[in-house]
């Protein structure tokens, strides 16, 4: 009789004990699930303004809406929300109005003229620029080369950079390979072979031009020639399988 009710009083035991570990472990997973469903905190993104004239800060998000500011070229700004889908075209660029903030104000802007990239700056050498963007894209390639005759000697640069953006080579390549600002980005619908040239060139200058190659509706080449006495130089813009691909071949004569 005594080794029955001590059987009894074990199998109580040990049911009560496995049944705590079991409400211990219920337990555990509904807090494991409550945790895992709040969203975690991402740090807010900086992206740089490449609109040559400069990008309205709007109240709302659309064109119309009233302006609260100009941001000029190269301002970083914050990004509050982003819009994350396309919704709008604007001269050929295709993009959304993400929330921002500027100078502790915030407002809606265009996301087609901000870039990831930090702007080269004044008179940067695509160099040094390549030097400071691999810090932060590893991704970043650059590479120089000298040849041509004695008496026409050439250099050659070329900058990859880690995006399929168009518009974002473009404006890199306008403001580090001086590509005069008069050209706007090219539209890529028109015509396959275009030639736009420089309203603003100055007396000496020979030749400056844009060049713009499309297939069906699709940019396929973006070059800009220029040419004055005894110097002159080409950017080339393409699409590589890496990145966008900008070159700048310079003669001397």
């Amino acid at each position: 009789m005594k080794t029955v009710a001590f059987s009894l009083l074990a199998l109580a035991g040990f049911t009560f004990l496995f049944s705590c570990k079991n409400d211990a472990k219920t337990n555990e997973e509904t807090q494991t699930v409550v945790t895992d469903s709040i969203p975690a905190e991402t740090a807010p993104e900086a992206m740089y303004v490449t609109a040559v004239s400069g990008l309205t800060l709007r109240e709302f998000p659309n064109l119309q809406s009233a302006k609260l500011a100009v941001m000029p070229l190269g301002t970083k700004v914050k990004i509050v929300n982003a819009e994350g889908k396309t919704t709008m075209n604007v001269g050929g660029i295709d993009g959304a109005m993400d929330e921002v903030e500027f100078n502790n104000q915030k407002g809606f802007a265009f996301n087609g003229f901000l870039s990831k990239f930090f702007p080269p700056g004044e008179n940067a050498s695509a160099k040094h620029y390549a030097e400071e963007l691999k810090k932060e894209f590893s991704m970043v390639n650059y590479s120089e080369a000298t040849g041509g005759t004695v008496s026409q000697p050439t250099k050659t640069e070329i900058l990859v950079l880690p995006t399929d953006k168009w518009h974002e080579a473009f404006f890199t390549a306008q403001q580090l390979f001086q590509i005069p600002k008069a050209f706007a980005f090219p539209n890529p619908k028109g015509s396959n072979n275009e030639t736009q040239q420089d309203g603003n060139k100055k007396k000496n200058d020979f030749t400056s031009e844009l060049q713009i190659a499309r297939n069906e509706n699709e940019l396929q080449k973006i070059v800009y020639n220029y040419k004055t006495t005894g110097f002159g130089y080409t950017v080339t813009i393409t699409k590589e399988a890496d990145g966008m691909k900008l070159e700048k071949v310079e003669v001397a004569d």
